[in-house]
């Protein structure tokens, strides 16, 4: 039952005073970056600032005090925006606090079913798509905002607000775009000063100085909401029937699906990190703990946020102390200094949310995906243009169905039968004479061997192995003669074991590259990146540039270069 155990059980078995010190500066510091981020995605949500504040401070705790990671910092990100604002102007404040209470029982049950693995398994390109799309969404909100413009009602639809905003630009207001100018400007150079206080907040309190000081005509969040309350509302409860349910049960499982995805993704950076390993579904579990809490109290869908959390490492938090440390700084913030909020331009707000947006867009991933095979670009691109286009929760489950679908398409053209009889032959008694156990392997030689198809599952079961050797070899060979397809995320964790061996010191080679998986790495820029010559046809070649790389006398075999078959792919 320890995959049901909260990390901070676990921590504080070991924990000293070093310890406290340095999950206490890192709970500050994250909390003080949480501050504006929790206030701009509480607005460009659709409901007032404070309850963004709420959110990180409740869900903030619940999150590290409950959760599966060590590290991980929870509350409102910019991947909630869009669809809590789409439920707000459907069904209500009141919708979209029993849409969250229902996403965190779906994230409970989901964690108790232990699905916290399978949810890894979400194809990369699916991810990315959603993700780019969603970034893309978020900057179209900010518009009005940052050039100041006079729109009295804003449509929902994404090209009909392209089309007022077009329409409407003969209203900028200068001041206006002249603060968010000086906002994005600092946000930009601020971290070439330092990386301990965030940009963001010396732009709340640099353009805030001059809006005020100099009395110049530009929104602010007091303007447009009125006071900011300073204190944490008593706890709402709200009646639920069968009726409510089955309305809100589409939205509510995409709040569930995109707190489980984004929360495990950030969990799985975190680890690398940190060198850890979080508990998937006590993760879901504690997710699930936080939403029901964080609506009940007045906020909103909450998740593990990837930038607080690297941050909190980057600070020296090691332990669900530091996200505990941050919830309590928020509430403190919030009780003696929350008041002063209503005093931000709407217009600085709108320039951090652009460079979130920006850090959301992925699009060097997007850009790289492009290079693919053709059916990991139609899932790319049918989800982003879905999610753009028409709905998060349309994009997410036809990107899924596609994936599903181009997967099994992909099987019945490039399978090898004789690979595939191989693998589901349940007998280890039939001969190989290729089998590693009857090669001569040089000390500090390993060779892992990748056995069917190197798609999103397969992938990530490849990760976990390899995190299990705590010696990393001078020599690693990665044996592909029985994988005879790869997708993009296949490729995205080639990459990035390659980057890994890198910090590591270990040589990479590939052996038995098939040709699909050569054909997709040649597009993705993966031939280069490893080296003409560590990709080899055969295990025999690989070991021989093995003992090469060692310094040991080679065996003598003539060589057979995957070269030679980029060759002939190029011909065709």
């Amino acid at each position: 039952m320890d995959i049901f155990r909260p990390k901070l059980v676990t921590t504080l078995k070991d924990y000293n005073k070093e310890q406290f010190i340095a999950d206490l500066t890192a709970g500050i510091i994250v909390g003080i970056v949480a501050l504006p981020l929790a206030i701009a995605f509480g607005i460009a949500s659709g409901v007032t600032p404070e309850k963004g504040i709420i959110t990180a401070i409740i869900a903030g705790f619940i999150i590290s005090a409950f959760g599966g990671s060590r590290v991980q910092i929870g509350g409102p990100t910019g991947a909630f925006i869009i669809i809590v604002y789409n439920i707000i102007q459907e069904y209500g404040s009141v919708g979209l606090t029993i849409a969250t209470i229902m996403a965190g029982c779906i994230l409970i049950i989901m964690g108790i079913a232990r699905f916290g693995s399978l949810i890894k398994f979400i194809p990369y390109p699916v991810v990315v798509g959603f993700t780019s799309g969603i970034a893309l969404l978020i900057f179209s909100t900010q518009i009005k905002d940052f050039f100041g413009l006079s729109i009295n009602e804003m449509p929902s639809e994404f090209h009909e607000k392209w089309i007022v905003y077009f329409k409407s630009i003969d209203t900028i207001n200068f001041y206006v775009l002249g603060i968010s100018i000086i906002s994005l400007l600092i946000m930009i150079f601020w971290p070439k000063v330092t990386h301990k206080i965030p940009g963001s907040l010396i732009a709340i309190i640099v353009s805030t100085l001059l809006v005020s000081i100099f009395n110049l005509p530009v929104e602010t969040i007091g303007s447009r909401f009125g006071e900011i309350s300073s204190n944490l509302p008593s706890p709402t409860f709200h009646k639920i029937n069968l009726e409510t349910i089955q309305n809100l049960i589409a939205p509510a499982t995409t709040i569930a699906l995109l707190a489980a995805i984004e929360s495990l993704l950030s969990a799985v950076v975190a680890d690398g990190m940190i060198g850890g390993k979080h508990r998937s579904n006590m993760e879901l579990i504690a997710q699930g703990l936080a939403n029901i809490a964080s609506p009940i109290f007045g906020g909103i869908p909450a998740t593990g946020a990837i930038a607080r959390t690297a941050t909190n490492i980057k600070n020296g938090g090691r332990t669900p102390v530091a996200g505990i440390i941050h919830a309590v700084t928020l509430l403190l913030i919030m009780l003696f200094f929350g008041k002063y909020a209503r005093l931000i331009p709407m217009a600085t707000l709108a320039a951090i949310l652009i460079i979130v947006s920006y850090n959301m867009s992925e699009w060097h991933s997007f850009k790289s995906l492009l290079k693919s095979p053709k059916s990991d670009v139609v899932v790319l691109l049918t989800t982003f243009f879905l999610t753009v286009i028409f709905d998060l929760t349309i994009a997410i489950e036809i990107g899924m169905v596609l994936a599903v679908l181009l997967f099994m398409k992909r099987m019945a053209e490039v399978t090898n039968v004789n690979i595939i009889t191989r693998e589901l032959e349940d007998s280890d008694e039939i001969p190989d004479p290729n089998s590693i156990d009857k090669k001569q392997i040089p000390e500090d030689v390993e060779v892992f061997e990748i056995n069917g198809p190197f798609f999103f599952g397969a992938a990530k079961k490849f990760k976990e192995q390899i995190s299990i050797v705590e010696k990393p070899p001078k020599v690693r060979i990665i044996r592909m003669r029985n994988v005879p397809a790869v997708d993009a995320t296949g490729l995205q964790t080639l990459r990035e074991f390659y980057y890994d061996a890198q910090k590591t010191g270990t040589h990479l080679i590939l052996s038995g590259v098939h040709t699909q998986p050569l054909y997709a790495m040649t597009q993705a820029g993966l031939f280069d990146l490893y080296g003409e010559e560590n990709i080899y046809g055969n295990i025999d070649d690989a070991l021989d540039r093995a003992r090469e790389i060692l310094g040991l006398p080679k065996l003598g075999r003539p060589k057979d270069f995957i070269p030679t078959v980029k060759r002939e792919m190029n011909s065709k």
